[in-house]
């Protein structure tokens, strides 16, 4: 039969064993992450970006589209207002910035119809083509995308007043 004072020794202490050492030092099989354990986990992190970043970049992009039909919109009723007090629209000439600054010649200009005290850029920093007459009604506000020129697709298409007025519909 075993003695009680072997039984106790057992239970007696704190619950945890002393880790093997050498010489006052962890081995080295106890010393940290291995190589492999960091190259799984990069990997794992990289899948994962390869796998969403993609999307997020496309929201982004969504986004800004968004973004410049919601301004063509603001222009189209700060050109309305502008037409009730002067009856007219600013020419090519004088631009958006009509609607932001008195222009000559029209006397009851009570702007400015836009806020922030300038007229904004679109959302690539690329300034909006105004063309008043416009090809399709009294005026045409153009933004050329991301890539600022004519034409293009997706991302890079442009944004326009037809464009926009086709997607309400």
């Amino acid at each position: 039969m075993m003695s009680l004072k072997i039984i106790a020794g057992h239970f007696s202490g704190s619950g945890t064993q002393k880790r093997p050492e050498l010489g006052g030092r962890r081995l080295e099989s106890e010393a940290g992450f291995t190589l492999v354990e960091m190259l799984v986990v990069i990997t794992i992190i990289g899948l994962i970006m390869g796998l969403i970043g993609p999307r997020v970049l496309n929201y982004l992009s969504e986004s800004k589209v968004k973004a410049a039909r919601i301004q063509l919109q603001s222009f189209v009723t700060a050109l309305d207002l502008f037409y009730l007090d002067a009856g007219r629209y600013p020419s090519s000439a004088e631009g958006l910035s009509a609607l932001v600054r008195p222009t000559p010649g029209v006397a009851a200009w009570n702007g400015p119809y836009l806020k922030g005290g300038g007229v904004p850029s679109d959302p690539w920093n690329h300034a909006y083509i105004y063309r008043s007459p416009g090809e399709r009604g009294p005026y045409d506000i153009v933004s050329y995308g991301s890539d600022g020129q004519e034409g293009g697709s997706g991302v890079a298409a442009d944004i326009s007043l037809e464009n926009l007025s086709a997607k309400n519909e």
